[in-house]
């Protein structure tokens, strides 16, 4: 039987697409046995030329997400994008395992005496904030990873 990955990730600008598309085909060339649904790539519910409505567009989505066997989530951006989040919360419920990739560089020096001070001055934060609620529940059923190259590898031990 094949396994599924459901991958989950912001899709809006040419920088996220572009990204998408480069991320699933790392995965594709590292797991050529492994299908992976990226909702990107279809084309009857994302295509923005065309029009989908919203129920279309949760069942689809939803339906390849249940039918999968782990979810690889893209965490990055301003905050976590809602519908991945969305796409988090569904996989969690439904016991699908989740891993993460939160690539956010402000996460680097956590040990810097500076950066650690400047806490205790308002808006003065040098590290970014991802959700709490959202991250916790990735990580009681998966990871979350800081790069691409062990996100990919880790694969194998969630399939």
């Amino acid at each position: 039987m094949t396994k599924k990955i459901y991958y989950a990730s912001p899709l809006f600008s040419e920088m996220e697409y572009s990204y998408n598309e480069f991320l699933v085909n790392k995965i594709r060339e590292q797991y050529p046995d492994i299908e992976i649904y990226s909702p990107q790539e279809q084309g009857d519910i994302n295509d923005k030329n065309t029009y989908a409505d919203s129920i279309a567009i949760a069942k689809y989505d939803t339906d390849a997400l249940l039918a999968s066997d782990l979810v690889v989530a893209v965490l990055d951006g301003a905050s976590i994008d809602v519908g991945v989040a969305s796409e988090i919360g569904v996989a969690y419920q439904a016991g699908i395992p989740i891993i993460g990739l939160y690539s956010d560089s402000r996460q680097q020096g956590a040990t810097n005496k500076q950066k650690l001070d400047a806490l205790q001055q308002p808006a003065e934060s040098q590290f970014a904030y991802i959700n709490l609620y959202t991250v916790g529940l990735i990580k009681m059923n998966g990871a979350i990873f800081t790069n691409s190259a062990d996100l990919i590898r880790s694969i194998q031990s969630y399939l």
